[in-house]
């Protein structure tokens, strides 16, 4: 978990308060915005207080989506400010967990990496993709920075390419090439005298670290209200004027994939849904001082839960269940006649 802000536009501790705050007043996303925080106080370097953070979630009664990512995170955070035989035993508690996630593979093999330890980063990465990537059709979006690190370190390692290697060139779109990105020799043209040498490697550099901020985070700026059927009821019970605006569930959920579809076809990027509770539309229209019969309230709250993370990304990837929760594949659902 990273901010998603450039770091030199952002007061990191300031934004750590900002987003401690709102992890009090909204309970429910606690865990995201305490990891956002512990990442801005990290970039501060009060390392420290990151880590008291990551303890405070791992400490909390509620049980949370991705403990495993936290421990990561933790041991990387440790790492960083002397604690290493603490953050090797957390990493080897994370690889022996086999966690779901791919975040948390490689966050602990890139911890392993940036301290020289390369062999066992690259048992790590082949780890998490044994586990993840054996009989998929297709990777999953995020599980493509697990392949890239795993290809980065293993040409650090100079050990020859294997099918994977050669998923993630596939996988790769930059247009400079992932051996050419990850060629351990690169590390020499920063030395050079030539102004042409180095002119290539700062374009190498720029590349690569649009890669990584894809990679890292994937900003919705556009997010759908999609409501489940029984709380569209529940909404239209309480609410009888929202009915103009919803005359029925199935439309409801035909107006968003048809609004999405056009906003991909006009080009907006990372498009996302977000899935609204009457509670909490209750509690953000009383926040605004307005009624939740004020339709003008919808796009405004589905703009607050995409910046609280509660987005997940349209279309889903080949293969997934569809956004609607009727557990069909997106493609033979709402995906039908877009997905290839």
């Amino acid at each position: 978990m990273r901010p998603d802000t450039p770091a030199e536009n952002v007061d990191h501790t300031a934004e750590a308060a900002r987003l401690e705050r709102t992890a009090g007043l909204y309970p429910e996303d606690a865990e995201a915005l305490l990891l956002q925080a512990a990442a801005h106080l990290e970039l501060s370097g009060d390392r420290p207080a990151a880590t008291a953070l990551y303890d405070r979630l791992l400490s909390s009664p509620t049980t949370l989506d991705n403990p495993h990512l936290v421990r990561a995170l933790k041991a990387s955070n440790l790492w960083e400010y002397g604690h290493e035989a603490e953050a090797r035993a957390i990493i080897e508690g994370v690889r022996s967990s086999s966690p779901r996630d791919p975040a948390a593979w490689v966050i602990v093999a890139e911890a392993l990496e940036s301290h020289d330890e390369l062999e066992q980063a690259q048992e790590t990465f082949t780890e998490g993709a044994r586990l993840l990537l054996t009989d998929v059709p297709e990777p999953p979006y995020a599980t493509h920075p697990l392949l890239f690190g795993r290809h980065r370190v293993r040409r650090m390692l100079g050990v020859s390419h294997d099918e994977w290697d050669t998923l993630a060139d596939t996988l790769h779109s930059m247009p400079i090439s992932l051996d050419e990105l990850h060629d351990p020799k690169r590390v020499w043209s920063l030395g050079s005298d030539n102004p042409a040498e180095l002119e290539a490697e700062i374009s190498r550099l720029r590349a690569e670290l649009g890669a990584y901020r894809e990679a890292l985070s994937r900003p919705f700026p556009v997010a759908v209200l999609h409501w489940t059927a029984d709380e569209l009821t529940e909404l239209l019970s309480a609410y009888p004027s929202l009915s103009a605006e919803y005359p029925s569930h199935e439309e409801h959920l035909a107006t968003i994939e048809g609004s999405l579809r056009e906003l991909s076809a006009s080009g907006t990027p990372n498009l996302g849904i977000v899935t609204g509770t009457v509670p909490s539309y209750e509690a953000f229209a009383a926040s605004e001082l307005s009624s939740p019969e004020d339709t003008t309230l919808l796009p405004q709250y589905a703009t607050t839960l995409a910046a609280r993370g509660r987005a997940v990304a349209w279309p889903p990837q080949r293969g997934a269940a569809c956004w609607c929760g009727a557990g069909r594949v997106y493609g033979e659902c709402h995906g039908a006649g877009l997905q290839a």
